[in-house]
């Protein structure tokens, strides 16, 4: 391993069997005084956009089920991990292994029914633990502390959710909801246009639709993303045959368009 370790550091090379240390020596070799002129830039701040770009290139390979992608993509994810870990340490805040250690210490502390002598009857009271044992470590005054409110409105609404259903506040039955949705699809519809009151009744609209899809196991930012995806694909499938037949899919009008809409599914099927 020392022979595929100086490999690495000294030249460019196609090498194999390289492992978790060998990423890390690479990563302080690039932000070095004689690494990458770019690497030694980059801060916290600069490269934050990354980590979430690459989370979501991992998604799409796991939507994807292309597991040569996964196995890329997780690589650049763990990256950025190793990057942020590297530019703390050299600021002597934090090390790669501290970041080993506080989530090693953490798993254990929250799997007491593992690595201790808990009961639980099931997954459900093992989130209710979790919750309760993170409630006591960070010192929160809310059971809703600790969602990011960074994520995406969807992500963020499903997360509130979670946290509030894991403390027992919760719609019975799915029928409730869907009583809700009725309720408030009236309330938006008796709403002025334009004004901020028919915004918020649409925001009431959606987080009742984002809980329905949780009492159905669905995540509702992912299944958004698919029908963005679709939608996408095949809009541009109808771009291309519209191009096939001479003509521009923007001068095309609104009926043929429709019936492009419906060939694009055909045609998507059949792919």
């Amino acid at each position: 391993m020392a022979l595929v370790k100086e490999t690495i550091l000294k030249g460019p090379a196609i090498i194999d069997n390289a492992d978790f240390s060998d990423l890390i020596e690479i990563m302080a070799r690039l932000r070095s005084p004689d690494g990458c002129p770019w690497d030694r830039e980059q801060t916290h701040d600069s490269i934050k956009g990354h980590l979430i770009e690459e989370t979501y290139e991992v998604i799409d390979a796991i939507e994807s089920r292309d597991f040569s992608e996964l196995k890329e993509e997780l690589g650049d994810l763990l990256l950025q991990v190793i990057f942020h870990s590297q530019m703390a340490d050299e600021a002597g805040l934090f090390s790669i292994d501290d970041v080993i250690n506080e989530i090693v210490l953490k798993l254990k502390r929250r799997h007491p029914h593992v690595f201790g002598d808990t009961k639980v009857s099931g997954s459900d009271e093992v989130l209710l633990n979790w919750e309760r044992i993170k409630k006591t470590e960070k010192n929160r005054s809310s059971h809703l502390s600790g969602v990011p409110e960074g994520l995406p409105a969807l992500s963020y609404a499903q997360k509130l959710q979670e946290k509030a259903a894991r403390v027992g506040f919760d719609w019975r039955k799915r029928e409730e909801i869907l009583d809700k949705l009725a309720e408030e699809i009236v309330e938006f519809t008796a709403c002025e246009k334009g004004s901020r009151e028919i915004e918020d009744e649409f925001g009431d609209i959606l987080f009742t639709l984002v809980n329905f899809g949780r009492h159905l196991g669905i995540d509702a930012e992912l299944s958004l993303r698919r029908v963005d995806k679709k939608f996408r694909n095949r809009f541009e499938i109808m771009e291309e045959i519209a191009a096939e037949n001479g003509k521009n899919f923007a001068d095309v009008e609104i009926n043929d368009k429709e019936k492009l809409w419906e060939q694009a599914k055909d045609k998507e099927e059949t792919v």
